[in-house]
């Protein structure tokens, strides 16, 4: 009952640090209010709780970097694959290389190999709380598919990198031939067992759907326990559990382009894994909150070590490693944005050169998260003798401090960088959805008038049939009219829909209200207008994000 209370306050303070947000005056990203109430949870009530390393991995980092792999943009991520390899990778050498020889230098008694570690684990980058903070100024489209592409990529690549350094800080042995070749194995390994198990089940799901029919919740579950299905039968192989999840995660977005899945197991689907992604992140957060107290107090420890009495050293190599990244970061995107244009110029295209706003803007974006917490909340917490890990609790501060400041420094500086500022144009791709929407519409007719055929032949009504398909089909040729239009009628077309859309909102919403009043007033049943208000919400959702 004590572990079942726990996890009941700590999503209760996820649901909280909601709505503190949504109340501040000023713009606070969210994660910094979860770790605050997950102090204040501590001062109040000591929860007692205690992270196994290996647990914490296995719960919370499968579905997340699998949903990570799931929904990024493939089109953005393979036209841009040069830029985001080389942040993804490259960066993530450079910065556990150069940042974890700093922090070795910095802290002397920190071993080096556990100072190449927290290297590893703050190198991830999190495009969600980048987005989080600029809402109030939009990130351009182009550079959001990017900081993506990369996040998906150096999440995977920086904790393969913490797992090696990890490794040699436990048995004290390092051979970069041996780890190479391990790194082959483990990742080409990981990737496969992803994949195929990932496409096993998917073929065996659908075989068992075409068969018996679908179950949604069952679907969903399925989509839920694959992650953690790659993920321990990669760890199982010695492979990597982290890339096998990532891949499993790509594996299931292109699964579902089959369109064989009920629109109805889509819809819950997506709003299950919403609130997985909302629920694992704030834990995450708050739990670091609730440890903050015990992990300062070990890390002050280590400070002390170094012959630092002063508890502001923490403080001080705090800004210092978060310095250090982001002159690491706007040096490499310097450099790669120059070797990018370079070759872009040597294959003849025209050259827009972005001014330092967008270099300066892309450096600033590597927020960390969820994924460096979660990371570093898995360092061990004992040598193979029984002694401690050196320097965990210094590791753990350090890391949740580069997470703190990064977050504060992006919410001040990104909307200054992104105000106004001028990027190369993005291509359109109207003209690709009309196309896609007139083809859809003429598939719609096609369907339409063999299924009004087939229900009215032989029958005495079937002028009602022929009546009912012209309404259908009317609503079709329209919007084949509509997006065939171009230039000024296209424009007038687009403008016309917009309007329709608003006031089909409108009155969606209007009937909505209706609905609860008449139930309020006891002239609706409970059940039916539970089905009536259901209409209206898929209603509004397909009309209010179109």
């Amino acid at each position: 009952m004590e572990s079942i209370g726990v996890a009941l306050l700590l999503l209760s303070a996820v649901v909280v640090s909601g709505t503190l947000t949504r109340l501040s005056p000023i713009p606070v990203p969210q994660p910094i209010v979860q770790i605050v109430l997950g102090a204040v949870i501590t001062a109040f009530a000591d929860l007692g709780v205690s992270l196994d390393p290996d647990l914490f991995f296995v719960l919370f980092l499968p579905p997340l970097l699998a949903l990570d792999g799931w929904r990024i943009p493939k089109e953005g991520l393979f036209r841009d694959k040069a830029v985001i390899l080389e942040l993804a990778l490259g960066l993530v050498v450079f910065t556990v290389l150069g940042v974890g020889l700093f922090v070795h230098w910095l802290i002397p008694s920190m071993p080096l190999a556990v100072a190449f570690a927290l290297a590893a684990i703050v190198s991830p980058t999190d495009p969600i709380a980048v987005s989080a903070i600029a809402t109030r100024v939009p990130i351009p489209k182009r550079l959001m598919h990017i900081l993506e592409g990369e996040s998906l990529l150096n999440d995977a690549s920086g904790l393969v990198c913490m797992r090696f350094a990890v490794a040699a800080a436990l048995t004290g042995t390092f051979s970069l031939v041996e780890a190479t070749g391990t790194f082959v194995w483990v990742a080409v390994g990981g990737i496969l067992i992803g994949v195929g198990l990932t496409w096993v089940i998917l073929r065996t799901q659908s075989f068992f759907t075409r068969r018996l029919g679908e179950e949604t919740g069952s679907q969903i579950l399925v989509s839920l326990l694959i992650p953690f299905a790659a993920y321990l039968v990669a760890e199982h192989l010695e492979c990597s559990g982290i890339l096998a999840a990532v891949a499993a995660g790509v594996t299931m977005s292109y699964g579902e382009q089959g369109g064989r899945t009920l629109a109805i197991t889509r819809v819950r689907r997506t709003a299950v894994w919403d609130t997985v992604q909302f629920s694992m992140n704030g834990i995450i957060f708050v739990l670091l909150g609730e440890q903050l107290p015990q992990i300062a107090s070990g890390a002050a420890r280590v400070v002390r070590e170094t012959g630092h009495h002063d508890p502001i050293w923490l403080i001080a190599y705090v800004i210092a490693i978060n310095l250090a990244l982001g002159l690491l970061r706007f040096v490499w995107v310097w450099v790669s944005l120059r070797f990018t244009l370079y070759r872009a110029a040597k294959r003849g295209q025209v050259i827009v050169r972005p001014g330092w706003r967008l270099i300066a803007a892309t450096s600033l974006a590597g927020v960390r998260g969820a994924i460096t917490l979660a990371g570093v909340l898995t360092l061990p917490l004992a040598m193979p003798d029984g002694s401690a890990f050196p320097a965990r609790d210094l590791a753990i501060f350090l890391a949740a401090g580069v997470i703190i400041v990064s977050l504060i420094v992006a919410s001040i500086g990104l909307p200054f960088l992104l105000k106004d500022l001028q990027i190369p144009p993005e291509p359109s791709h109207q003209r690709e959805e009309d196309e896609a929407r007139i083809k859809g519409a003429e598939a719609a007719i096609r369907a339409i008038e063999a299924l009004q055929h087939d229900m009215s032949e032989g029958r005495a009504d079937a002028d009602i049939y022929a009546d009912a398909g012209a309404r259908l089909m009317d609503i079709y040729r329209r919007r084949i009219d509509g997006r065939s239009k171009t230039g000024d009628d296209a424009e007038l077309a687009r403008r016309v829909e917009e309007i329709e859309r608003k006031l089909w909102v409108a009155g969606v919403k209007a009937e909505r209200a209706e609905f609860f009043r008449l139930r309020k007033s006891r002239k609706l049943s409970e059940e039916l207008m539970k089905k009536l208000v259901r209409e209206t919400d898929l209603a509004e959702a397909r009309f209010g994000s179109s």
